[in-house]
């Protein structure tokens, strides 16, 4: 990697799910002082940036995706000061920030839509938004029958008589992004916190701005799993190519800041090549793959989506991302802790297939961090992964928060598992995501087992997930074949991947169920787990000097 390319074509982003990384008052909550104390803790991890859901003024109707103010910092987690403290702290441990920005929707107390309510039928106001009569004779049906992503219609209807629309929940009323103020508006909220030193967004549903001018019916689904070709279909609100057109103008926004500020799409596209359209030289840096966190634990999956996500990328010169876990998705040890892991569908929940084994799940997990992070470009890694932290998948059904969980009539429990707040302490007040003392039961309740899998019981434990992470990314810093750049394919039995990059580094894992020999090798550099005589046993991993 050149020293004078761009920091994102490189970073390792670490993700902060702010409600459950660190509470810093006591009640309970994760917040920007939490997150100011643990800072300490990410320069030692070895990560360059953090992303940090958002933090905006919100109802909470979706844990802060409700955005009522994208200029203000909601309460429960601090002020505005604190917020740029905390940027300028983290640029002196030298670690940049990332915000979440969320431009499909905004909450449904926005200022907008609460004077969109007010004015009625027909008004100014009601341009910004998606509002439209009912189908059927007294207009009693939904314009289409669009769905939301946690259940039940996308439509609600209003006592007027009008309905609206909201691909989410119903306390998120979609942005109409043909109206100019929508466009002039974001705008203005990227200068405002470019302005105070943030380094970059992540873009929520960044595929899903533009809606179909005609709002017509869904296209008959189709089933990637049965047989048919993976290709684009022209989907009335799901990566329409007009987006793009707005990703060109926020770009020169981005240009108008000095340090190289970024973005990265969270762009759910059919295929590597509608994803390539998000981040050509003119539109948004770089895109969450999520092609390969969906990938089956299978050797020609994995290199299929290598592959495709390389080469797709390669060709309009964005770098590549790879990610395992976030905070919409079962954690990664749960996932691969099945015998068989499928592919799974894109905005759909993930139902594991079998009884979980999870020391299984564990061992390819650490397998999967080594591949992850010799893999040429970028990597994410979510707050807790670094600990090897299970799905919690037993949650009381009292206190499941995720609006997945209602909407769906309970029958989808939704996301809660994977946003279990983390540990950071064997005993104490919530493992120490609280401070000592503190009155605040945490906002979901953590497994009692869970302080042997904290930051202090795994510092210094050199067999720790922790202490891989922080010895991955230390090799990972130093070592020059590594970050972005490219790499070449070395012949391996079936059931093994390995590759090659330039200068004299080698990345081996082995999916398959037999240990296997290694390549001719000056020295071990890292490796997931012991090896016996030599060799890489099943799930394991391997970083080698050649």
């Amino acid at each position: 990697m050149s020293p004078t390319a761009p920091w994102w074509r490189s970073a390792v982003i670490y993700q902060v799910y702010i409600r459950s990384f660190a509470d810093g008052n006591g009640d309970g909550v994760g917040d920007i002082a939490g997150i100011r104390s643990r800072l300490p803790y990410l320069k030692s991890l070895g990560v360059d940036a953090i992303w940090i859901n958002p933090w905006y003024t919100s109802p909470m109707a979706d844990h802060g995706y409700d955005v009522a103010d994208f200029r203000e910092i909601d309460p429960r987690f601090g002020t505005l000061a604190d917020a740029e403290r905390l940027i300028e702290e983290a640029h002196g441990h030298g670690i940049r920030v990332i915000p979440d920005i969320v431009p499909n929707h905004t909450s449904d107390q926005h200022a907008w839509f609460r004077a969109a309510l007010a004015a009625g039928p027909g008004s100014a106001e009601r341009e910004r938004y998606v509002f439209r009569p009912g189908r059927g004779p007294d207009g009693s049906e939904p314009p289409n029958d669009w769905a939301s992503c946690f259940g039940g219609p996308a439509w609600t209807r209003l006592p007027d008589g009008e309905w609206y629309l909201h691909l989410f929940a119903p306390e998120q009323p979609d942005l109409n992004w043909e109206h100019p103020e929508v466009r002039e508006e974001f705008e203005s909220i990227l200068r405002f916190w470019f302005s105070r030193g943030v380094d970059g967004f992540r873009i929520d549903v960044a595929h899903g701005l533009v809606k179909h001018p005609e709002l017509p019916d869904l296209p008959p689904r189709r089933d990637p799993d049965g047989g048919q070709p993976r290709q684009h279909v022209d989907h009335p609100h799901w990566d329409r190519d007009e987006v793009h057109e707005i990703y060109r103008s926020w770009r020169k926004v981005a240009d108008e800041f000095p340090g190289d500020r970024s973005f990265v799409a969270e762009a759910w596209a059919d295929t590597p090549e509608r994803l390539a359209a998000y981040v050509r030289r003119d539109g948004l840096h770089t895109a969450f793959n999520f092609d390969f966190l969906m990938a089956s634990w299978d050797p020609k999956d994995l290199r299929a989506v290598i592959d495709g996500s390389l080469g797709m990328l390669g060709a309009v010169g964005a770098p590549a991302t790879w990610v395992l876990s976030n905070h919409d998705v079962m954690r990664h040890p749960s996932r691969y802790g099945r015998r068989t892991v499928r592919r799974w569908v894109a905005n759909e929940s993930y139902r594991p297939d079998g009884p979980l084994d999870l020391e299984l799940g564990t061992r390819r997990a650490r397998a999967a961090a080594l591949l992850m992070l010799a893999l040429p470009g970028g990597a994410y890694v979510y707050q807790g992964e670094e600990l090897g932290l299970p799905e919690v998948e037993d949650l009381p059904e009292s206190v499941l928060q995720d609006p997945t969980w209602e909407r769906s009539g309970h029958t989808e429990r939704g996301r809660d598992g994977c946003r279990v707040p983390i540990p950071w302490t064997g005993g104490g007040t919530a493992f120490g995501f609280s401070p000592d003392g503190a009155t605040g039961e945490p906002w979901l309740p953590q497994p009692a087992d869970w302080g042997g899998l904290s930051v202090a019981a795994q510092t210094g434990d050199t067999t720790s997930m922790l202490e891989l992470y922080r010895a991955a990314l230390r090799v990972r810093r130093d070592h020059p074949a590594l970050g972005d750049g490219t790499m070449s394919w070395l012949d391996t039995p079936d059931g093994v991947l390995a590759f090659r990059r330039e200068p004299g580094f080698v990345c081996v894992v082995n999916l398959s169920a037999e240990p296997c020999e290694l390549p001719s090798h000056s020295a071990l550099l890292l490796s997931s787990g012991p090896l016996g005589n030599g060799r890489l046993g099943p799930d394991q991993a391997v970083w080698l000097a050649v």
